[in-house]
């Protein structure tokens, strides 16, 4: 992914699951998929990968031309095997990750500006790639996560089942960007 100087950091974007609660994989509600990529870019990611997996063609169909995409065909495992399979794909001369997930409408690039920006000037003299953080909203961790390279071996040995990185997160030091006056990052389940 992207050739360029300086740090690089990807958006994420899981949106590999059936939406079974839904009745439809969440990749193919309304513009979900689309406004999510532009949330991301907007946000502040140099680039963007989309995680595909249920009904990948037809969520293929929806993205703009030129979008990277990986499909996740263990995808019905859970959202972890979509956080491997997208972590793994993600190139060298990427730092960190800026993990969202696609059934967060109203989480906004101002979000993910916030969570960027605060991760990226964390201080730490190795840059972006040993720092995590992630959004909360009233105190409350969500999306999105913030996953530096020097955490990807370790989230991707965690991700199991549809627990993501929780587990990893929560054996970890990690930073919480309040989030709560722009958002209330609740995921969409049902119409």
């Amino acid at each position: 992914m992207l050739d360029q100087e300086g740090p690089v950091i990807v958006g994420l974007l899981l949106a590999a699951g059936a939406g079974r609660r839904m009745g439809l994989p969440k990749a193919l509600v309304d513009d979900w998929l689309v406004r999510s990529i532009e949330v991301l870019r907007t946000g502040g990611c140099d680039d963007v990968l989309v995680v595909l997996g249920a009904a990948a063609d037809e969520a293929r169909a929806l993205l703009p031309v030129g979008q990277e995409v990986v499909v996740a065909g263990d995808w019905d495992e859970g959202m972890g095997a979509s956080l491997r399979v997208g972590l793994g794909a993600l190139g060298p001369g990427v730092e960190a990750a800026v993990v969202h997930l696609v059934d967060l409408p109203d989480v906004g690039a101002d979000v993910v500006s916030r969570v960027v920006s605060t991760s990226s000037t964390a201080g730490s003299t190795a840059g972006s790639a040993d720092v995590l953080a992630r959004a909360a909203y009233a105190g409350v961790p969500g999306h999105p996560v913030f996953i530096g390279r020097d955490h990807w071996a370790g989230v991707i040995e965690a991700a199991v089942g549809d627990r993501g990185a929780r587990g990893y997160l929560k054996t970890h030091d990690v930073r919480l960007v309040e989030c709560g006056d722009l958002a209330d990052g609740n995921d969409v389940d049902r119409r």
